[in-house]
C-alpha cells in the first residue's frame, strides 16, 4: 500500500543553529499533532547526524539531498551510501532537477545511484519532469518516459516497490508558469501507467508519487486529493515551520 508523504528538502539554507532550531520545531509539532503522511526531511548533509540523533525514535525520516554513485574511493565532496548508512539515515533524494542542471546528471547517473542505495537498504526519492521548453513543444510524456525508464526499470518488482518518485514541473519553478492540480495529476497517472505497463497494476499501486511544484499552505489539500498524487516534495515551504505544519495538513479530512 503506497504512502502519504510529505517531504522537505531544505536545500542549501539555514546554518547550524538555525537548522537546529527549524528540527526542534518539527519535532515538536510532531509530538503534538497527529498527521496523516509521514513527514521527512532532507537537511545539507552536514546536519545529517544532527537530525538523526534528534529523530532517534523515527517520528521523522532523515534524507541526504543526494548520494555518490560510487561505493568509495577518490571522490572528493562526494558522500557514500555507506556513509549514509553508518548514521541510519533512511534515504537520499537521487536526481534532483537542480542536480540535473548544475552537475550534469543524467538518467544514468540515476539507475546507478537508485540501484546502490537499494543494494544499502535505503530509499531513493528519485526526481523527474521536463523543463518549459520540453512542455510547450509537447514533449512532455515522452521526457519523463524516458527519465523513469532509464532510470528505474532495470529493477525488479520487489526493488520498484521499494523507490518514491518525485515529479518536478521544472517549467513550473521560477518561470511564471503556473501547474494546475490537473496538470500535476495528468503526469502522475502517466508515470503510473508507464510502471503498470512494465510491472503490473499491483506494483503500480504501491509507489508512492509525490509532486515537487512548489506545493504551498494555500494549494496543498487540493493537491493531495488528486488520485494519483500521495504527496509533496517540497521546498521553500519547508524552511518555515508554519508553513510547513500547513502543507502537512493538507492531508488531514
Amino acid at each position: 500500500m503506497r504512502k502519504n508523504i510529505v517531504a522537505g528538502n531544505w536545500k542549501m539554507n539555514k546554518n547550524v543553529i538555525d537548522a537546529q532550531q527549524l528540527m526542534f520545531q518539527l519535532l515538536e509539532y510532531k509530538k503534538n499533532n497527529a498527521t496523516n503522511c509521514d513527514v521527512y526531511i532532507a537537511p545539507p548533509s552536514l546536519y545529517l547526524m544532527m537530525a538523526k540523533d534528534l529523530y532517534e525514535n523515527n517520528e521523522i525520516g532523515v534524507f541526504a539531498q543526494d548520494m555518490s554513485e560510487h561505493e568509495s574511493g577518490a571522490y572528493t565532496g562526494e558522500i557514500s551510501a555507506d556513509m549514509l548508512k553508518s548514521i541510519e539515515a533512511d534515504g537520499a533524494i537521487i536526481g534532483h532537477s537542480e542536480r540535473r542542471q548544475y552537475h550534469g546528471e543524467t538518467d544514468s547517473h540515476c539507475n546507478r545511484k537508485v540501484k546502490l542505495a537499494l543494494d544499502k537498504d535505503l530509499t531513493p526519492i528519485y526526481c523527474n519532469g521536463e523543463t518549459l521548453e520540453q512542455r510547450k513543444s509537447g514533449q512532455h510524456f515522452e521526457i519523463v518516459k524516458n527519465q523513469t525508464e532509464v532510470a528505474l526499470f532495470t529493477l525488479s518488482a520487489e526493488e520498484i516497490k521499494k523507490v518514491v518518485i518525485a515529479y518536478e514541473p521544472v517549467w513550473a519553478i521560477g518561470t511564471g508558469e503556473t501547474a494546475t492540480p490537473e496538470q500535476a495529476q495528468e503526469i502522475h497517472a502517466h508515470i503510473r501507467s508507464l510502471i503498470a505497463n512494465k510491472y503490473g497494476q499491483e506494483v503500480a499501486d504501491e509507489i508512492s508519487i509525490l509532486y515537487g511544484g512548489s506545493v504551498k499552505p494555500d494549494n496543498a489539500k487540493e493537491i493531495f486529493s488528486q488520485p494519483d498524487i500521495d504527496g509533496g516534495l517540497i521546498g521553500g515551504a519547508a524552511l518555515k515551520i508554519d508553513d510547513f505544519a500547513k502543507i502537512i495538513e493538507g492531508f488531514n479530512s
